[in-house]
């Protein structure tokens, strides 16, 4: 199937009421016009809106800055949803922009959103739509990733290659077997995307529980003897770096052994 079986059906969700109405008539001006089937003007009324019409609406076009939870946290939601409707941020703000798309929105638009650049992102919708409904499978198959801008362009780097992100002064180092990545993401922040992935191992350290490898007494460089876990990829089994895990930690990384174990 290459098409939707219906016209693309829109929730609009802003908390300004003359927002929602310039968008809903941008997309009654499509070539290929857009049904808005529900309005809401917070995260919670949207939310509501969506679990009592399940597969009612397959676009979302979403505000980020709204009175109480916010676009982000509301995508969030969206994703558990089933079926789960396509999102697509309408915002004054762009510094949102990576955010949104580890979220997996379909598209990031920029108020005072033009005519062309709607069209092109409800095309990618459909386009989207009819992948889905052609291959739902192929799609659930696609490895979970964590979305890390390097050098101004934005790097997809799946989860299972993640050993370690650690705080250094103001950013974030993610490091892979073969590649560094430094992120302006705060450590919290990454540690609940990534959830029960990642473990804490120290206030300044998040360590993947598939990297696990080793937990030793070891000295710190200063000489105090302390823990420390060994990180490293599925393949090796041997050697991987060192990092100082806190004594309220070591439970949760001798948990994190004890399951590799069993595998």
């Amino acid at each position: 199937m290459s098409e939707p079986v219906h016209p693309l059906r829109a929730l609009v969700v802003d908390d300004e009421p003359l927002a929602r109405q310039r968008l809903a008539v941008l997309l009654s001006r499509l070539d290929e016009p857009v049904q808005v089937v529900g309005e809401a003007g917070d995260a919670g009324a949207a939310l509501a809106w969506l679990e009592a019409r399940p597969g009612l609406a397959d676009v979302v076009l979403l505000d980020i800055q709204m009175p109480g939870p916010d676009g982000l946290r509301l995508a969030d939601k969206i994703r558990g949803l089933t079926p789960a409707p396509q999102v697509v941020f309408v915002t004054a703000h762009t510094e949102h922009a990576l955010k949104a798309f580890e979220l997996e929105a379909s598209d990031y638009l920029t108020k005072p959103v033009r005519q062309e650049r709607l069209a092109q992102a409800m095309a990618r919708c459909r386009k989207r739509q009819s992948t889905v409904l052609a291959a739902p499978q192929a799609l659930q198959a696609t490895p979970a990733t964590l979305l890390v801008q390097e050098r101004g362009r934005v790097v997809k780097v799946p989860i299972s290659d993640i050993l370690y992100l650690k705080a250094e002064l103001k950013y974030v180092t993610l490091r892979t077997a073969t590649h560094s990545y430094v992120l302006d993401d705060s450590l919290t922040d990454l540690e609940e995307r990534l959830g029960a992935s990642v473990i804490r191992v120290h206030r300044n350290a998040l360590v993947a529980r598939l990297a696990v490898r080793r937990l030793e007494r070891r000295d710190d460089a200063d000489g105090t003897e302390g823990w420390a876990v060994q990180v490293g990829p599925a393949a090796s089994a041997g050697g991987g770096e060192w990092l100082a895990v806190s004594r309220r930690q070591v439970p949760g990384v001798k948990e994190a052994l004890l399951e590799a174990s069993r595998r």
